[in-house]
């Protein structure tokens, strides 16, 4: 589902921040990608001259009149996504929750004839599992760091405040509906339209953001998966549990390196070929958008990283310490699990949160414990070791991210109070 820009004027509007990406003319891979000067208010990106000794650069388009697009999910009115929580989603999120949760916690360990795993449960380390609450609490620190790094730079709004209503607020839109993460991305660039961000900025942002965080769960499959195979790591596992992910995480990493290759004047050229008439025309029209953005936020995320930003730090925290919670989890009832394996059987997991499920309920435990029971951890241990994980890691920032998006509500609302402000004193002059 696409998004519809809210309705607020160029004169509404607080100057944007800017996304630059380099010229075709070998320019250095994502130089100086945020400090392009506003000159024109087309609706392409173009060649502006940088600061003196600095080359020429491609910078994104100011914010234009916010229009309506062709399949956009952003009410008319632009009081909050179509896609967002709404009183009736909420309980219908939460009802497949209980539902999902007394499946999982009550009748799979029937089913699979684990009766008496639930007996472990009272013996289970809570010292261990309060201290994975806290560390819980560290993750979701460290993905509000990176969210303000890459989203708060020259963004007066974009504050620590609504650094921490729009994660929190997506959170709970991914624990809440079944669009495998698209709710969250739904409600975070509602908000950030409404703060006054152009949509190609926000492309641009949301890319080199989820570029960052997964270029570590990539990296880290890649690491593990190898040095697992060839004996590095301890803990072993078969080739398709090791060498696979690793060689599908590696050629992942390098088809996104390239698309920082992707050159400045993409667009522009795929531009002019859609001038042409019949199937090629209209395929270079679908696909001259999408290349530049993709190419745009890649090089942001280097640019970033060469820039040595601490924040960027936040997305090692959000999976290390999540990682760390699963293996204090799988602690408390008496199974240590060497890290590798760790690190292997949580990313094989979460990738059972693609599937259209609320907050991954299903998919994310069962991939959880399938790979634990492959690389040798017991049955009994691996079942109740990860649900007790995901009991965790799902309500601790459910329940905070509930009222998060509420509380952004109200800020959205002041966001767009002030722009109206703005329009009736440019009017009055």
């Amino acid at each position: 589902m696409g998004f519809r820009e809210p309705s607020i004027s160029r004169a509404q509007r607080r100057p944007e921040p800017r996304e630059a990406q380099p010229s075709a003319e070998n320019s250095p891979l994502g130089s100086d990608l945020s400090k392009a000067p506003d000159t024109e208010r087309s609706g392409r990106p173009t060649a502006v001259p940088d600061r003196p000794g600095h080359e020429t650069v491609v910078s994104e388009p100011s914010a234009a009149p916010a229009t309506q697009e062709p399949g956009s999910s952003v009410s008319s009115d632009g009081d909050e996504p179509t896609s967002g929580l709404t009183r009736r989603r909420l309980v219908i999120g939460l009802a497949f929750i209980v539902v999902m949760l007394i499946g999982f916690y009550f009748l799979l360990p029937k089913l699979a004839g684990l009766n008496h795993t639930w007996g472990e449960v009272s013996h289970g380390d809570a010292l261990w599992l309060a201290l994975g609450a806290v560390l819980e609490l560290f993750s979701i620190a460290g993905y509000v760091v990176l969210f303000r790094t890459v989203f708060g730079r020259d963004a007066p709004r974009i504050d620590w405040r609504a650094s921490i209503e729009i994660p929190l607020a997506g959170i709970a839109a991914i624990r809440l509906l079944a669009a495998a993460g698209a709710g969250g991305v739904a409600v975070t660039v509602w908000a950030l339209r409404a703060a006054g961000m152009s949509a190609r900025t926000i492309a641009c942002r949301m890319v080199a953001s989820y570029a960052i965080q997964y270029s570590i769960y990539l990296a880290a499959l890649a690491i593990c998966g190898f040095g697992l195979w060839i004996g590095v790591f301890s803990g072993g596992g078969s080739f398709a549990l090791t060498v696979l992910p690793a060689v599908f995480s590696t050629a992942a990493i390098a088809l996104v390196a390239s698309m920082a290759l992707v050159p400045g004047d993409f667009e522009r050229r795929l531009g002019s070929m859609a001038q042409r008439s019949g199937w090629f025309g209209r395929l270079a029209a679908r696909l001259a958008t999408a290349p530049a953005l993709l190419g745009m936020g890649i090089r942001t995320a280097m640019s970033l990283v060469r820039e040595r930003r601490v924040g960027l730090l936040g997305g090692v925290a959000y999976w290390g310490f999540d990682i760390a919670v699963l293996g204090l989890s799988l602690k408390a009832f008496g199974t240590t699990v060497p890290v590798a394996v760790l690190v292997m059987g949580y990313f094989l997991g979460t990738l059972g949160s693609l599937l259209p499920l609320p907050g991954g309920i299903g998919g994310v435990e069962g991939g959880m414990i399938g790979a634990f029971v492959a690389f040798g951890v017991p049955a009994d241990r691996a079942l109740v070791g990860v649900l007790a994980y995901r009991a965790i890691s799902f309500w601790l920032p459910t329940l905070p991210g509930i009222a998060g998006y509420f509380l952004l509500r109200a800020s959205v609302s002041k966001w767009r109070t002030e722009n109206r402000l703005e329009e009736v004193s440019a009017q009055s002059r």
